[in-house]
């Protein structure tokens, strides 16, 4: 591994939650849905379409790398010069999903992208939660 490589960082949010994987796989790729928990979106659970978040700060590149219905799904995240890779993966538990993020390839020079990355996701898994719970309601 190059040394370039090693130094890229990773911010990782993982929760259980009481739901079914199909309750937040719809979350993570309807439209609608995203847009009340993360930013409005042109998003489609599709391999290699591009799309972007928008929000009133600006917006973010993306591409969807890959989908596997209620297990994986992945995308490029560009924005203002930094170049990262989103991947949820859902595993079912006892009690519901086990939903894990990890936004790869913070280099070491984009200390506020990581730290905004890492306080931002905080907050968006608070706001799904919400969400989730609402929608079981």
């Amino acid at each position: 591994m190059n040394q370039a490589a090693q130094q890229l960082r990773t911010v990782v949010v993982e929760r259980e939650f009481p739901h079914p994987p199909e309750k937040l796989w719809r979350a993570l790729t309807q439209p609608h849905l995203i847009e009340a928990w993360l930013m409005k979106s042109d998003f489609q659970p599709v391999a290699g379409h591009k799309f972007q978040f928008n929000a009133d700060w600006g917006s973010v590149e993306c591409q969807v790398e890959e989908v596997v219905p209620q297990k994986t799904l992945s995308y490029t995240w560009s924005a203002y010069g930094v170049e990262t890779v989103v991947t949820w993966t859902l595993d079912a538990t006892g009690s519901g999903t086990l939903l894990r993020m990890e936004q790869a390839g913070f280099r070491l020079d984009q200390e506020q992208a990581y730290q905004g990355a890492q306080y931002g996701w905080q907050n968006f898994f608070k706001q799904l939660e919400q969400l989730v719970a609402k929608a079981a309601a």
